[in-house]
């Protein structure tokens, strides 16, 4: 034995990013350029143990951008959640790297990845995951709150985020007295609230009516061509379509992937 310590995740990925030309290495010395939000590298997805193990991820590498709205496309099963929990660092991979900003999570604390969520990353659910007993401005102020901001500063940038998806008017109505697009909009709100620049949505508009689900997509929309950077996962070309970028996958793996400019065709009308 030598005694040499072996090398970290992270030196092993700085390791390779130095042995070979990359356009995101090139604009930053960390290998992760000041316009990318978030990459996956390599990364691989276990659960259980043995025969009885399941691979939900194999060797996922991704990318995205400010001002970029990357749709992820699958059957269920494919990996689609997994891949969206993992890229918002509620899920640590068996292997790979996840980086969210300049921030290596395989190096960072669980108390640090906590931090970057609440300050970062915002997640919207289908199923809204907004809390009964507190109002709309209480709800999109929460994460703040949690985060140490002052209650009245808190408060004066939820109802900035209110007033984006246009719900300043029913800051104090309870989730029970919104309409499920009112409730996905405050969601919205909650998810971009304090410059979060990371938005990560899992099929948002799979309980709404399609009217209401187009509203709540120009307005993912709207935060995303103001800066933001987004992964939308859902089952609807025509949702997908409001992405710059598609990536298919199928057992784990990305099988395929379409720019805006050949989505765009999905939602041209028919002769």
């Amino acid at each position: 034995m030598s005694g040499r310590r072996g090398l970290t995740r992270r030196e092993q990925r700085e390791q390779r990013e130095h042995s070979r030309p990359d356009q995101s290495r090139a604009r930053g010395g960390s290998g992760v350029g000041d316009d990318v939000l978030l990459r996956l590298d390599g990364v691989t997805m276990h659960y259980g143990s043995g025969q009885g193990s399941v691979m939900a991820l194999a060797g996922v590498d991704l990318t995205v951008r400010r001002g970029e709205l990357v749709a992820i496309m699958g059957t269920s099963g494919s990996g689609k959640s997994t891949l969206l929990t993992i890229a918002g660092g509620l899920v640590t991979p068996t292997s790979g790297e996840v980086v969210i900003g300049n921030t290596w999570l395989s190096d960072a604390s669980a108390r640090e990845v906590a931090a970057l969520r609440r300050r970062v990353v915002g997640f919207v659910f289908q199923d809204f995951n907004l809390v009964p007993a507190l109002t709309a401005l209480e709800n999109v102020s929460l994460p703040l709150e949690l985060d140490g901001w002052k209650r009245a500063k808190a408060r004066r940038a939820a109802l900035d985020a209110l007033r984006v998806v246009e719900l300043e008017d029913r800051a104090d109505y309870f989730p029970d007295d919104l309409s499920g697009g009112q409730q996905q909009r405050t969601a919205i709100a909650r998810a971009v609230v304090g410059g979060r620049s990371l938005i990560l949505a899992d099929e948002p508009t799979g309980a709404l009516d399609s009217q209401t689900g187009e509203m709540v997509l120009r307005m993912l929309r709207a935060r995303i061509d103001e800066g933001a950077g987004g992964i939308l996962v859902t089952h609807d070309p025509r949702h997908a379509a409001w992405a710059d970028r598609i990536i298919f996958l199928r057992d784990g793996r990305i099988v395929d992937e379409s720019r805006r400019d050949t989505a765009s065709d999905l939602l041209a009308p028919r002769s």
